[in-house]
């Protein structure tokens, strides 16, 4: 098994770099802003990445995206994760939906949802996260769906719907069994046009001073289609869990993008400054900074690279997955927090991109699962081999 960019995924990679380093990285502090401007500046770079052959790459072709397999995907998101506009800007946010969509959707929802979704000519959005709930223990989910005269009637709170303000639909995921079903077989995916009567959004809410579209929703007798319904009834957890297991990956590999552009600053901070007569990549303690850095981007990258060998291979990959999704994101945060000390305190202005992308980093600590969670049922995974008389031989798995 080799870990280095393949041949043929290298021409793509390098342009998608390319895209990234020179158009939308520039672009930031615009896009930033938000308004009009911003808007009419990134619909340009999505109309440059159609024309120039790097739209929705890891979308699949009959969608009318780039046909990208999962494994060369990976490495393409590796670079287009420098940016947080990059997925953006080359109409990839919507994979996870997309495949979604393509895996369960009906006929007449791929028609209405998805063909637009791909093109970027709608924004999704999805909802499992509620106020007050635990979320690393979404059966305790309480927003619940009852079926009255051929409609869902939906009930309930969310929150951290990401995009929700500026999305056509939302999947929620909500209780629709009774109580003594199966946690795990109790709740369904249901679409919801966000124009529904009693589709309230109650704010926007700041993540770490940043505001980011991660509204908090109120579903007053929101009432929809029954024909909205996707997947089976009832297999709401086992769509999530489809969608999310290649979902981490593709945060983490994004997460190496950042990464790689934090030290990319850092040790081009520690050559341009100088202090006490000397220049800072000469100092130690800084040096320091720069090994500890390879160390920990060069671990994370190679276990998601064969966490995902292991999914493209057809395995669930739940430790490796576990593992990479608690190490890449510490690593992250890690990696940016000693770019910003090298800066000084111009890293924590934001003069550099170091003070957004520290927040970012941040959240992924959370999102997609706390890292207590991972650590914890990673680590009874692995005991329950040893529980059962065998062992984890790591070179056979």
């Amino acid at each position: 098994m080799s870990f280095d960019v393949p041949a043929s995924v290298r021409p793509v990679r390098d342009a998608v770099h390319a895209f990234l380093t020179e158009r939308v990285e520039p672009a930031e502090r615009v896009l930033r802003a938000g308004g009009d401007e911003a808007a009419a500046l990134m619909a340009g770079l999505q109309r440059e990445a159609k024309a120039e052959g790097l739209w929705a790459l890891g979308h699949p072709k009959e969608l009318g995206g780039g046909g990208l397999p999962f494994l060369d995907y990976v490495y393409v998101n590796e670079v287009q994760g420098r940016s947080e506009f990059g997925q953006v800007a080359l109409g990839t946010y919507t994979l996870q939906d997309s495949l979604m969509l393509h895996r369960h959707a009906s006929g007449a929802q791929r028609e209405r949802f998805l063909k637009p979704l791909v093109q970027a000519e709608i924004n999704p959005s999805f909802a499992m996260t509620e106020p007050g709930v635990s979320s690393s223990d979404p059966t305790q989910l309480t927003t619940a769906a009852t079926l009255e005269d051929g409609e869902w009637v939906v009930r309930g709170r969310k929150w951290f719907t990401t995009l929700a303000d500026t999305a056509a639909y939302t999947t929620v995921m909500c209780r629709t069994e009774p109580e003594g079903t199966s946690p795990y077989l109790s709740f369904s995916m249901i679409l919801v046009p966000t124009d529904t009567p009693g589709y309230t959004i109650v704010r926007d809410t700041p993540v770490l001073g940043l505001d980011g579209g991660h509204c908090e929703v109120l579903y007053d007798e929101v009432r929809v289609p029954e024909a909205n319904l996707l997947g089976p009834r009832g297999h709401g957890f086992v769509i999530a869990q489809e969608r999310l297991g290649p979902g981490r990956i593709f945060h983490c590999m994004r997460f190496l993008g950042q990464a790689q552009r934090a030290f990319d600053l850092m040790c081009a901070r520690m050559h341009d400054r100088t202090a006490f007569g000397e220049p800072l990549h000469k100092k130690q303690l800084l040096q320091q900074h720069v090994f500890d850095s390879y160390a920990e981007i060069q671990a994370s990258r190679l276990l998601t690279l064969q966490a995902a060998h292991k999914i493209d291979s057809g395995d669930q990959a739940r430790v490796e997955i576990g593992v990479v999704k608690v190490v890449a994101a510490r690593m992250l945060h890690n990696v940016i927090d000693r770019a910003i000390q090298v800066h000084g305190a111009e890293g924590l202005t934001d003069d550099t991109p170091l003070g957004h992308m520290y927040r970012h980093a941040r959240a992924g600590r959370i999102f997609d699962g706390p890292d207590e969670v991972h650590v914890t049922t990673t680590a009874r995974r692995i005991l329950k081999e040893y529980g059962e008389g065998r062992t984890w031989e790591f070179g056979l798995r």
